[in-house]
């Protein structure tokens, strides 16, 4: 039997294999089990969408591994084109339930049980669109038709649970199917988002969080789980729980209005608990280090970034409107997916612009060798004061020689950067026999 950490994704998603129900569960495993393989299937989906033909065949891995990374629309106009096979409708129903066309969706459906998509799992499926469109007497009507081994699967148990606590059912009938759904499959997300909401509904916080937890390392995540997760979070003052919730939403759905929201009430919250501004400080150096392909961007864009050696939101942000417009194939469309995704991190293009100064070479010679040898070591080393972190997130400096490359007025120009802090930072590389340009 494969275990998920034996699984190359990378090979699921390009290769001319087989692909259907067992290879999608096998990239919903390995995502599960560790958060890196996200990025590596979203890298693989980029060059398979990049590739200039093709197949029906093709097509349908691209559409299904684009509804697994929340890409919802572009998912449902490449199925929609696929080869109209079981596993093409299949999909293409999931991705019109997530956008909400949920008559399309049973049509989708109906269309996967007649090519032999399983007819219990499309029956399932059929029921979740009627419940979610408020049909609900119709979606217990299904549910109710269905009998034999499906009835004791975690997925048609989380739907009847979900179907009769709709309705407004008994709280104790709705709870119990849950758990039993849960005990049937412990990483049944649907399941355990159900279930910590009826604990949550209840006043049962520690049950919730943990339940919440659980199902937030499930994958595919409920976009409902992290949002609820977050506000109990907050509720705890816990504001970088709450926060990471958030973003990660924003990661995926980056016009998510409520999780943008939720985002700024919590940093606010966040910064004003934190008189010294230390937590954020060290939050904006982790944000600006993040690489770009952490993040959904287009082949396009992507590619321009990396021609112009932008490969952190530090460097984006330091990067000016202007510039990116410069580079060839980079247009105006490419410039608004670009700040809507640093929008979604709080930050402008160009912010940090003013604040950049060009590299200088350091004749390492003239330094002992021990010097030489701290160059390549990182600056928060130096321990300095939040203050001094500050500008040093500011000026884009992550190590020592790009610290030394710069002048004390280099360093005062930065904003709330005083004769104090460039005191600090002298005797700071004074212990280690370094000084700044010019000293």
């Amino acid at each position: 039997m494969i275990t998920p950490a034996q699984v190359d994704v990378k090979e699921i998603v390009l290769a001319n294999n087989t692909f259907g129900p067992r290879e999608i569960e096998l990239l919903v495993q390995a995502v599960a089990t560790d958060a890196v393989q996200f990025g590596i299937v979203r890298d693989a989906v980029a060059e398979l969408e990049s590739r200039e033909e093709t197949t029906p065949a093709a097509a349908v891995r691209l559409g299904v591994c684009l509804y697994l990374l929340g890409r919802y629309a572009r998912a449902a106009e490449v199925l929609a084109k696929a080869d109209g096979g079981a596993l093409a409708h299949f999909y293409l129903g999931k991705s019109k339930v997530a956008l909400e066309q949920y008559e399309a969706a049973l049509s989708s459906y109906q269309a996967a049980k007649i090519a032999g998509y399983n007819a219990d799992n499309c029956q399932l499926a059929v029921a979740e669109s009627q419940r979610l469109s408020g049909k609900l007497d119709a979606a217990l009507m299904t549910l109710d038709k269905l009998s034999g081994a499906v009835e004791q699967t975690a997925e048609y148990l989380y739907q009847r649970a979900a179907t009769i606590a709709s309705i407004g059912g008994n709280p104790q009938e709705v709870c119990a199917l849950y758990e039993r759904a849960v005990a049937t499959d412990e990483k049944h997300a649907g399941a355990l988002f159900g279930l910590a909401v009826e604990n949550d509904r209840h006043g049962n916080d520690e049950s919730a969080i943990q339940l919440y937890q659980r199902a937030a390392s499930c994958y595919p995540t409920h976009v409902g789980t992290l949002l609820n997760l977050g506000v109990l979070y907050e509720d705890r003052q816990q504001y970088d729980r709450a926060i990471s919730c958030y973003q990660r939403i924003l990661d995926v759905y980056p016009s998510h209005d409520r999780a943008r929201l939720y985002l700024k009430d919590a940093t606010a919250a966040d910064v004003s608990s934190d008189e010294n501004g230390a937590k954020t400080t060290d939050r904006l150096a982790q944000v600006l280090g993040r690489p770009i392909s952490d993040f959904e961007l287009s082949v396009r864009s992507r590619n321009v970034l990396q021609k112009m050696n932008v490969r952190s939101v530090g460097d984006l942000v330091r990067t000016t409107e202007q510039e990116l417009l410069s580079s060839k194939n980079f247009g105006e469309t490419s410039l608004v997916e670009i700040r809507d995704l640093l929008g979604t991190l709080g930050l402008s293009i160009g912010q940090f612009a003013h604040e950049r100064a060009e590299a200088e070479v350091i004749d390492t010679a003239a330094l002992p060798s021990d010097a030489a040898a701290l160059l390549d070591r990182p600056v928060a080393e130096l321990n300095l004061s939040v203050r001094a972190r500050k500008c040093m997130v500011r000026l884009g400096i992550n190590l020592l020689g790009e610290l030394v490359r710069r002048t004390g007025d280099d360093l005062l120009e930065c904003k709330n950067f005083g004769v104090t802090s460039l005191t600090e930072v002298r005797e700071k590389l004074a212990t280690i026999g370094l000084k700044l340009r010019g000293e």
